[in-house]
């Protein structure tokens, strides 16, 4: 089997844990290179897991989440860059009050181009994985995540574009991670609720019924990657101040997973190869 290259570009640390990532660790597993780009250092993120909330982390918030990633990407097996940028944070209130200065979301598309330019034709991947025109919610880092994606998807191959960033590479095929499924959830949830538990879906679920969009009706490929669940699981419990172990990621034991619903699911947004929908690998039509 041909090996490929598959590039992930995420907004923060942690969102490559809860979006694709056990897709990553099965193609990793099975020898092909993995990458994940993580835009922002994640700094301005919050406490999420109360058991992280105590004297030492936050003033060293910054340290603590390269220390997170590190141990999340040893669990995927996959190969990491940071771009460096600062996390914009994420805006409360009406009216949303400016974004700070410096900030990833307010950075110069091109400046944060030719960074992603630059890797591309240093890494050639075949495949790119980026979040929808929503960024899969519409957190400033993540909008600028998707931008800029698709921005690099169309110049990294075109020889006229910054040629001292290197040759030109033309990636295949590019896909939108749709890491959270309202069917997924809904059928854990019912699940729970049916054997007399506690759910921990429902507050997610109440926010969707004022969001009728079915993501569902987007994808066109789901991974298989039940083996890898495990891998996903590691990798999200290393972003600990990010990830609450009682929280709605470990709300269903990963063999129910396995058996009710084994695949990730993605969106091929743009490709250069023909490939037939519904797919089942992100490398179909690739050859």
């Amino acid at each position: 089997m041909s090996k490929y290259r598959i590039l992930a570009v995420h907004a923060h640390p942690d969102d490559e844990s809860s979006k694709g990532a056990a897709t990553l660790a099965r193609y990793a597993a099975e020898g092909h290179r993995c990458m994940v780009v993580t835009c922002t250092g994640g700094e301005r993120g919050d406490i999420l897991n109360p058991a992280m909330d105590k004297p030492g982390i936050k003033e060293n918030m910054t340290k603590v989440r390269r220390e997170e990633m590190a141990a999340a990407v040893n669990a995927l097996g996959v190969e990491h860059r940071w771009l460096g940028y600062v996390d914009s944070g994420l805006p409360e209130g009406n009216p949303l009050p400016p974004l700070p200065q410096g900030c990833f979301a307010l950075e110069d598309n091109e400046t944060v181009l030719r960074d992603l330019v630059g890797i591309y034709r240093e890494f050639q991947p075949h495949v790119i994985i980026t979040y929808d025109e929503n960024g899969g919610y519409p957190h400033p880092d993540h909008l600028k995540v998707h931008e800029v994606s698709m921005l690099a998807w169309e110049a990294s191959g075109d020889p006229e574009y910054a040629p001292e960033l290197g040759d030109p590479w033309t990636p295949l095929k590019l896909y939108y991670t749709h890491g959270f499924i309202r069917q997924r959830m809904q059928l854990f949830h019912d699940l729970l609720i049916k054997e007399g538990k506690a759910s921990p879906y429902g507050p997610m679920l109440e926010r969707w019924k004022a969001n009728r969009a079915d993501i569902m009706a987007r994808v066109t490929t789901q991974v298989r990657c039940e083996d890898y669940f495990e891998a996903r699981d590691d990798a999200l419990r290393a972003h600990a101040t990010q990830i609450d172990p009682a929280g709605a990621f470990f709300g269903t034991p990963v063999e129910v997973q396995r058996k009710l619903w084994p695949t990730e699911e993605f969106e091929l947004a743009r490709t250069r190869v023909s490939t037939e929908l519904p797919e089942d690998d992100l490398f179909a039509g690739i050859d």
